[in-house]
């Protein structure tokens, strides 16, 4: 790394864009702040609101918090109070049980292991193992996840629910939301629980317990069993923001004594009781955590166990999933899969002697033998995946590769230049894939009519996402799960590539192809947790120092207007601004503003936007489309993304399009650009993690500038905190359902 005369010419040559006065307030209802990068409850970071805006992505970090939690309590610590109106009415001998069962479990008045066919959902049986190379599979079609469909705003009446809004003192533009939320019925619902509010993303409880106090005057209690239950599912939402599909219990219960519920423990047997919140038990003396089941040899045995609360959407995801992958992993588990085992069956022998390097065979003679497996590198590595794709279409069968985003299908298919039989792009991106958009369609049973699927940017994939991918696979699939495990997981809910390598339940490849190049030997360093300085004589590397957020705004105005594309040849257009949070006085929104003022002038005609401004649409959580401004009418935002246009309704503009100038580095994950400008400012320690330091220095291909005020918290992230946990269930059931692999 070098701090050398570009560095210089960062600091001078320009008067300094200032940030005053460019960072929105606070969210209020209907504002879209998504969930933070890479953050675990209870750990904000820098600058806060510091990922993708989405339509279900939207609202504030969650603030779970362990602290203070008695480790003996437990939901359903105390028995209902019978002067508590409906607390306590209307509930099952079942449910009553179930919240008995954790509170004896959590104080050690019984052994776990005499609960846990009592209390661990159903689930259905793993698949058996698919037959080797079917010519016909039979697949039967494994539960689907119903989707709620969203009521049309323009076929209700909002008049009712803009009357309860009023009354309650909420903004009437908040109709829409409200409807799309709760339904047709959204007024009677809001009349009812007006804590129902909080199903509107962005909404937070300080907002929904005013609101409901205006409605219910006098009557409003903040013990009302309403309002408890609705900020537990509030919370919940929230930490799945934070990337959790289950929060442990003491977790949960100090997260609602934080927003001022009197009784947490009444309030978790309630929601235990009424269904709205699932309860499971890990034990934690089996290998991984691994449930114990009604088969030990001695049940009344004690088991140390975590008790974990979650919501049935998330615990869907994660059994589906886990069922999905046990059933591929069971895939050719009784051949040797090399060649087939049958006459006239694919010659993986042949395409892995044919392979253009050795970890490429090492992955085809892998893939040949398995239904399920995992394969890690980094930037060249993604070669290993299309070699392999390529390999299995000249055998002739139906393979894809599918990218996170647009920019690596892209990058994927000028590796891949292969089409199939049906004339079908080898390259797709997973969600044109599981819309139909892309790739070869469903088969009469809607399972993709696929024999190989290798996905690229596996860390990419939420919990949801997942589930839907491999539910969609046909029995006989080989299912490629490949990606860089240094980078950040999801922006949604869940780890999914993390824990099924954790989990050790099929074959794992890891590359020995590495990155070149001084970004490549740098970012490598800091997968393994070590920052030096490299070798950069052609200025690939090159950090500038910044004392402060203005200093740290003005310079990387100077880098991407002047510095970068005079030195090293890289434009502006060609140039990615990379920061911790869209907050802060250098978070996205400062950086936008100032990067437009110098780059793009004008009055922002069409909700902040004019022609040739860069932007981030969000067409789903998760998912961030670069593009530019085209022109704006009537219908909306037209904008051109890498040649495709698209138009965004105009009533959806301010939720799901940001310029783009500066992303977060959830926002850049899966994309590459020439050169890459990522800002530290001071503010940034408290959320620095090897694993965002990792992805934001990896996003560009021939240059990376630091624009560097963070001090030794750079170092002391990547040296001590690789990553900001998650608390998930899938490792847990894939422990269960599969055998282990060595």
């Amino acid at each position: 790394m070098t701090t050398d005369r570009l560095a210089g010419e960062a600091a001078q040559g320009a008067e300094p864009q200032s940030p005053g006065g460019t960072t929105p307030p606070g969210p209020a209802p209907g504002d879209q702040p998504a969930a933070a990068e890479q953050a675990t409850a209870g750990a904000p970071a820098a600058g806060a609101d510091a990922d993708t805006p989405g339509a279900a992505a939207q609202g504030v970090r969650a603030e779970v918090a362990t602290d203070g939690a008695p480790d003996d309590a437990a939901p359903g610590g105390a028995e209902p109070s019978k002067s508590e109106g409906s607390q306590g009415k209307g509930r099952s001998a079942a449910a009553e049980a179930l919240a008995a069962a954790v509170r004896a479990v959590e104080s050690g008045e019984r052994p776990a292991a005499s609960f846990f066919n009592d209390t661990a959902p159903a689930r259905r049986a793993a698949a058996p193992a698919a037959p080797v190379a079917p010519a016909a599979p039979v697949r039967e079609q494994p539960p689907r996840r119903e989707v709620p469909v969203r009521p049309d705003r323009e076929a209700i009446d909002l008049g009712d629910v803009r009357q309860v809004l009023a009354a309650g003192g909420a903004p009437e533009s908040l109709a829409g939301p409200v409807v799309e939320a709760l339904g047709e019925r959204a007024a009677e619902a809001l009349r009812e629980n007006p804590w129902q509010l909080l199903a509107v993303p962005g909404v937070r409880h300080d907002q929904a317990d005013g609101f409901a106090r205006a409605l219910l005057g006098p009557a409003c209690d903040p013990g009302d069993e309403r309002r408890s239950q609705a900020l537990t599912g509030w919370l919940l939402e929230r930490a799945a923001l934070d990337g959790h599909t289950a929060l442990e219990s003491a977790a949960l219960r100090a997260a609602l004594a934080k927003v001022g519920v009197p009784d947490p423990d009444e309030a978790l047997r309630s929601a235990i009781a009424d269904g709205g919140v699932l309860v499971f038990q890990d034990a934690l003396d089996a290998p991984g955590g691994a449930r114990a089941t009604a088969e030990s040899d001695d049940e009344d045995a004690e088991q140390p166990v975590r008790v974990l609360l979650g919501l049935d959407r998330y615990a869907l995801a994660e059994e589906s999933l886990a069922d999905g992958l046990a059933r591929l992993a069971a895939t050719f588990a009784e051949t040797d899969g090399v060649t087939g085992g049958e006459t006239g069956a694919p010659d993986w022998e042949s395409a892995a002697a044919s392979a253009p390097t050795s970890s490429a065979a090492e992955l085809i003679r892998t893939v040949a033998a398995h239904g399920l497996v995992t394969h890690s590198g980094g930037e060249a590595a993604r070669a290993e995946p299309a070699a392999l794709v390529a390999a299995a279409r000249a055998l002739g069968l139906r393979a894809y590769a599918a990218a996170h985003s647009e920019d690596g299908r892209r990058r994927l298919a000028a590796t891949l230049e292969t089409t199939g039989p049906d004339g079908t792009p080898a390259a797709v991106t997973v969600a044109g894939l599981l819309s139909g958009a892309e790739g070869p369609g469903r088969d009469e049973e809607g399972a993709l009519t696929v024999d190989l699927l290798a996905v690229l940017d596996a860390p990419q994939l939420d919990v949801e996402t997942a589930a839907m991918l491999v539910e969609s696979l046909p029995d006989g699939a080989r299912l490629v799960l490949s990606g860089d495990p240094g980078v950040l997981w999801s922006a949604g809910p869940g780890r999914v590539f993390a824990d099924l390598v954790a989990a050790r339940r099929c074959p794992q490849v890891v590359s020995r192809t590495p990155d070149s190049g001084p970004i490549g030997e740098l970012v490598s360093g800091i997968g393994i947790g070590e920052l030096h300085q490299v070798e950069a004589p052609g200025k690939e590397v090159v950090i500038v120092p910044a004392h402060d957020a203005g200093e740290a705004v003005h310079r990387t105005v100077q880098l991407v207007a002047d510095s970068v594309p005079r030195a090293i040849g890289v434009p502006s257009e060609q140039t990615q601004v990379i920061t911790p949070g869209h907050g802060g006085a250098a978070g996205t929104r400062a950086l936008n503003t100032a990067l437009k003022n110098r780059l793009n002038p004008g009055p922002g005609r069409f909700g902040g936007f004019d022609p040739g401004d860069r932007v981030a649409y969000t067409p789903a959580p998760g998912r961030t489309v670069p593009g530019t401004v085209v022109s704006a009418d009537a219908e909306g935002l037209r904008l051109d993304c890498a040649g495709a246009p698209m138009v965004v309704p105009r009533e959806e503009v301010g939720g799901l399009v940001r310029h783009g100038w500066a992303l977060t580095a959830h926002q850049a994950a899966g994309m590459r650009w020439p050169a890459a400008v990522v800002v530290l400012p001071g503010d940034a320690a408290a959320g620095l993690t090897r694993a965002w330091v990792y992805t934001a220095f990896s996003r560009g291909e021939r240059h990376l500038s630091v624009v560097h005020g963070a001090e030794g918290a750079l170092p002391r992230a990547v040296a001590e905190v690789p990553y900001l946990d998650r608390t998930t269930r899938l490792r847990t059931l894939l422990q269960t359902q599969a055998p282990a692999t060595g």
